[in-house]
């Protein structure tokens, strides 16, 4: 076979040479040890979990190192591309805070190591492509669609593995004759590559997430260019990581059984592997059957990244608790360093576990809660406002309406050791402090069990009569002491407990009953604050109109 004659027919419109596009690609410089990783989506409208899970591995593993974190855009199924697709991944990472050092972006790119769109690559894959056929290491295959599965129902029939290989890759030695007479047809066809592999063998591997580990050697000759020029990700992704010299690739473990493959071309194109990091599946509890389950597109509205903007996570939240899923002491480095910023981790692949992790939104929850709590009352409030803006005009009007008023209900209780959690979601913002703007005042006054009607508005008059809002917190607990006393209430919890039958209650039950009048509810943030907010005016109405309403 004369191959060079064979490269030319296929490709006589490539006159580049693979020196020529190397050339043009030259060698990163970067510190030692800087790691070059890549996130390369597919535009298929579609954003999930696993996608940001695996970014963030590319990510702290690129800038902890001084390295770079890049975008590439693969999309060479055309199929599966939907219009808008490229502007929902960038949109998503954006919206997570993820910076990308270069690559593609909504109104082109940046970078030297272009283009980062696959679809824009064509020729750079062909002349490749065209060298490993002048090598003899790829072949033109004209086999139809009813041929192949005409091949599939046989080595099902005979119980051998499917694929095409041995004797059903019929075109791997045909004659030229045979290839020139196709051509002459125009009968479309696609390029293999030539595998010398054997599944007898067994090929040696070191994961960074997995382990050393041995698999099969590849023995398919897998197509690596499509019959519309474009190539297949297994030969679009070997090229690009390395003109664009990544040096980490990480992947799902859906991708492993590909891996063979990939080593076998970085071979026989004789360039280095990158490092694979193949990051374990996300797993969570299925409620019916009370097993492990992948999470599912159909079944799990928090797999897509859509549901945590609209429900209102904020992005580090989402990002700190992927990393107690990714690094086994996480937690433990948080709790030793609870104000550090998330980026100050020190992230390793060593610490990544090979096996299914499980996803648990009530623990995302916790992480949440505790994220949000180290915020300052600025950034809550801009975070709040933001998602209003988007989801509940209506409380965005009232939120906003006044900042500083705003910004001093959320400063409740913030700060210092151990500071209130009562946020999770910016969503919860509106339940949690509704009761503070009198549009959406809507009081519960279920008092305490021991406190009767009687008492309660009693307890409430009298209260309304000695409040004054300058109260320190010591003269306003001594009002509540003083209150108590006079209606048959222990002024001292202890005393309660330790003889409960002398008394109706305890001073925490007198504090509920105004605190019930003030908040509208039993649980509220601490009511002296409340109330010094609220104003002595509005104060004094409610504690009036839940006197008249019980």
């Amino acid at each position: 076979m004369d191959y060079e004659l064979l490269a030319q027919k296929l490709f006589p419109h490539i006159t580049e040479t693979p020196e020529d596009v190397l050339a043009r690609y030259p060698k990163r410089e970067l510190p030692e040890g800087a790691k070059v990783t890549r996130m390369g989506p597919s535009p298929t409208g579609f954003m999930h979990l696993g996608n940001l899970y695996g970014a963030l591995v590319d990510e702290r593993l690129a800038h902890q190192s001084g390295g770079v974190f890049y975008l590439r855009i693969e999309d060479t199924d055309k199929k599966r591309e939907v219009e808008g697709g490229v502007q929902t991944i960038i949109d998503a990472f954006s919206s997570f805070g993820l910076p990308f050092d270069e690559g593609a972006t909504l109104d082109g790119e940046i970078g030297a190591y272009g283009p980062y769109r696959q679809s824009q690559r064509a020729q750079i894959y062909q002349t490749f492509v065209k060298s490993l056929v002048q090598r003899g290491m790829a072949y033109p295959c004209f086999a139809t669609e009813d041929e192949l599965a005409a091949m599939r129902a046989e080595q099902e029939a005979n119980k051998e593995n499917f694929g095409y290989y041995g004797k059903y890759a019929v075109w791997r030695d045909r004659p030229m004759e045979d290839i020139e007479a196709a051509l002459a047809e125009g009968k479309p066809y696609v390029i293999r590559f030539r595998s010398e592999g054997s599944i007898e063998n067994k090929v040696r591997h070191e994961d960074l997430v997995k382990g050393k580990m041995e698999v099969t050697e590849n023995d398919q000759d897998v197509v690596i260019l499509k019959s519309d020029g474009i190539p297949t990700y297994h030969f679009a992704h070997v090229v690009d990581d390395h003109l664009m010299g990544t040096t980490v690739v990480v992947r799902g473990e859906e991708w492993l059984a590909t891996l063979p493959v990939h080593l076998q071309l970085f071979r026989a194109m004789g360039w280095k592997a990158p490092k694979y990091a193949h990051t374990a599946q996300l797993m969570k509890i299925d409620e019916e059957t009370g097993s492990k389950r992948k999470l599912s597109k159909r079944k799990d509205p928090e797999l897509a990244l859509t549901f945590y903007h609209k429900m209102g996570y904020p992005a580090p939240c989402v990002l700190e608790y992927l990393l107690t899923l990714l690094n086994s002491n996480f937690e433990e480095w948080r709790r030793a360093n609870p104000d550090a910023p998330m980026n100050d981790f020190p992230f390793t692949t060593k610490k990544m576990s090979g096996s299914g992790a499980l996803f648990d939104i009530d623990k995302l929850n916790d992480v949440s809660k505790n994220v949000i709590s180290r915020m300052t009352a600025d950034q809550v409030y801009d975070g709040v406002a933001a998602w209003s803006a988007q989801y509940d005009e209506a409380f965005h009007a009232l939120f906003t309406r006044d900042p500083a008023y705003t910004k001093s209900i959320l400063a409740i209780g913030r700060g210092g050791k151990k500071p209130r959690k009562d946020l999770a979601l910016w969503s919860d913002a509106k339940p949690y402090m509704d009761f503070m703007f009198d549009e959406l005042f809507a009081p519960d006054y279920t008092m305490p069990a021991h406190v009767s009607t009687e008492d309660a508005k009693a307890i409430l008059t009298e209260f309304a009569a000695c409040f004054d809002p300058a109260d320190t917190p010591d003269a306003f607990f001594e009002k509540m002491k003083a209150i108590a006393q006079t209606h048959g209430y222990a002024a001292e919890t202890k005393a309660y407990k330790q003889n409960p039958e002398q008394y109706k209650g305890h001073v925490g039950d007198v504090s509920m009953v105004v605190r019930v009048a003030v908040a509208g509810r039993q649980n509220a943030p601490d009511l002296q604050t409340v109330m010094g907010i609220l104003g002595a005016e509005r104060v004094l109405a409610r504690l009036a109109r839940c006197r008249d309403s019980i």
